[in-house]
């Protein structure tokens, strides 16, 4: 890095100036296929995606495309901890909770509920060609319909 330059604008804005680092830019989309209510994790198709281009250092974006699922990174080594985030989703939107919006069934606006909490995209660092996640992290895409469904992630990488 060859050095960092300031801009004075209605607010700071920094910018860095890379010397002959060439940025590049890669999209790609994922599909699963859920078996309904759950947390699935997808690390490993995340992680080969990755591999397959070869990335250097960079941030890797998620977004999954849907109102009624979400993703997020959490614990990967005791299942138990996606049991209990499961249980208090449930209590925080029930099914039973009076919801107006039931057009697909009473699942319905609980998801929306869950998917609004847990959230649609996540950034990721990708250092030296790894996803830079912790020893006990990982990817999960959230289920928060019954059913089972067909989910889209876009992933979008920025980098070396």
């Amino acid at each position: 890095m060859s050095g960092w330059s300031k801009t004075k604008k209605s607010c700071e804005v920094w910018t860095i100036d890379s010397g002959h680092t060439q940025l590049t830019q890669s999209m790609g989309r994922l599909v699963f296929m859920t078996e309904g209510l759950g947390f699935y994790e997808v690390t490993n198709e995340i992680r080969d995606w990755s591999k397959s281009l070869q990335l250097k250092d960079g941030l890797l974006t998620l977004f999954i495309r849907h109102t009624s699922a979400s993703i997020t990174i959490q614990e990967n080594a005791d299942p138990t901890v996606q049991q209990d985030l499961q249980k208090a989703l449930a209590n925080v939107a029930p099914e039973d909770g009076g919801w107006l919006h039931s057009y697909e069934g009473p699942d319905d606006m609980p998801a929306h509920i869950k998917t609004m909490l847990t959230g649609v995209s996540l950034q990721i660092p990708v250092v030296d060609g790894e996803l830079d996640l912790g020893t006990w992290q990982g990817i999960y895409l959230i289920e928060h319909r019954k059913a089972p469904h067909r989910r889209s992630m876009t992933l979008h990488y920025l980098g070396s």
